[in-house]
């Protein structure tokens, strides 16, 4: 159903969706090619924990998609793309807004789209920093995907 909407409106829309409504989620900045995003996060009592910081499990909701969704816009209709498995390491605790930077180099994409064509599936690696006010560094994440073309079973069938 969401593939239909328009990415821009999908983008404004997530702030409602109900994790991200409560954490305080926003998406502050897409670029018009659909290869980078920034997300924001203030520090609210729905999202602080017990010991006045950043509940850790916000900080994680507010990066889980974002890959998945950049490189989904890349690949377009010709791929699957699944979130496959995710790290993260809490580097310092976060306090105040906090920030997360996503974005897709076009070599990556290429990449990853000639690997597809080579094998069954492919399951990239991104990482990326959650950072605070000052800049530094809250929070890393790891993100491994799962795709693989839409016609690879009949690609790959021993038939």
């Amino acid at each position: 159903m969401w593939q239909k909407v328009p990415v821009n409106i999908v983008l404004k829309l997530m702030r409602f969706w109900p994790p991200y409504l409560g954490a305080g989620v926003v998406v502050e900045k897409c670029n018009k090619d659909l290869t980078e995003i920034v997300v924001r996060m203030k520090q609210t009592p729905l999202n602080t924990n017990y010991v006045g910081v950043h509940f850790g499990g916000s900080l994680y909701s507010m990066c889980d998609p974002f890959y998945m969704f950049l490189l989904i816009q890349q690949l377009r209709d010709e791929h699957i793309v699944w979130d496959k498995a995710a790290y993260i390491d809490f580097i310092r605790p976060g306090k105040g807004t906090v920030r997360a930077h996503f974005k897709l180099e076009p070599k990556e994409v290429e990449s990853i789209k000639q690997q597809a064509l080579e094998n069954f599936s492919v399951q990239p690696k991104f990482e990326c920093e959650i950072t605070d006010e000052r800049g530094d560094v809250v929070a890393r994440l790891e993100k491994h995907l799962y795709v693989r073309r839409k016609d690879a079973k009949k690609r790959f069938s021993k038939s």
